[in-house]
């Protein structure tokens, strides 16, 4: 299995060195570019032309320091007394993140949770577009959740192949999420995101993604803890 969480990353359309292997970022240098991007496009939207290394970093909450190294690996190292444009800043970013690519995201799982990611709006700002949603309760397939129909999720294999999805969200109970994921697999779809409350298995190749709220509760529940214990700090 390929976790997002543990493999480098490597950067499509970004030119690499002569003689190099693809260059790699860390993990969690991913994580945080996720950050100056967001930043970046709100100034953007702002009218905001360049930044110093500085102000990108408080706006994104990290230092200064750890904001140019994870630049460093896209290749982007502003000017000294200038700071970097951000217009172009935010597409370098963007080119590393693999964001200029066409990615057509299917949900699977029209629950609470499918309805609320189907129909939130900020996926396609951010370049992902949602083509499918699949359900298996009959009384809930043909429905329409914002602007798509729920499939049938015995038609999985067949629709995703006619909306060209190459990224696929489960949000399904335990018990069904593994049986689904094998079949997103073998339609030949290798990036996945779970909100499934178990641990998939995926063969090599595949980018599994887990997003488990009760663990990140119980982390914030730990912290919490500490912070109003005298003598500790979270």
């Amino acid at each position: 299995m390929t976790s997002l969480d543990s493999s480098p990353q490597a950067v499509p359309g970004v030119p690499q060195d002569k003689g190099a292997a693809a260059k790699q970022i860390p993990p969690a240098a991913v994580a945080r570019l996720t950050l100056y991007l967001r930043a970046l496009n709100t100034m953007l939207a702002e009218g905001v032309e360049r930044v110093s290394s500085e102000s990108l970093a408080e706006a994104s909450g990290v230092s200064s320091a750890t904001l140019r190294k994870d630049l460093s690996h896209v290749g982007s190292y502003g000017t000294r007394g200038v700071g970097y444009e951000v217009q172009y800043l935010s597409r370098h970013i963007a080119a590393a993140l693999g964001l200029t690519h066409d990615w057509k995201v299917a949900i699977v799982g029209a629950g609470n949770l499918g309805k609320a990611l189907a129909r939130y709006g900020g996926f396609e700002s951010r370049g992902f577009d949602v083509v499918a949603i699949f359900d298996a309760d009959q009384m809930v397939v043909g429905n329409e959740v914002g602007w798509l129909r729920v499939s049938d999720v015995a038609d999985l294999e067949t629709v995703l192949e006619r909306t060209g999805a190459n990224m696929v969200v489960l949000a399904l109970p335990a018990a069904v999420a593994q049986a689904v994921c094998d079949r997103v697999v073998a339609a030949g779809v290798h990036s996945i995101l779970s909100f499934a409350p178990v641990m998939l298995q995926v063969p090599d190749g595949v980018n599994l993604r887990k997003v488990d709220m009760a663990t990140e509760l119980q982390i914030l529940a730990y912290h919490a803890q500490r912070a109003q214990t005298p003598g500790q700090t979270a």
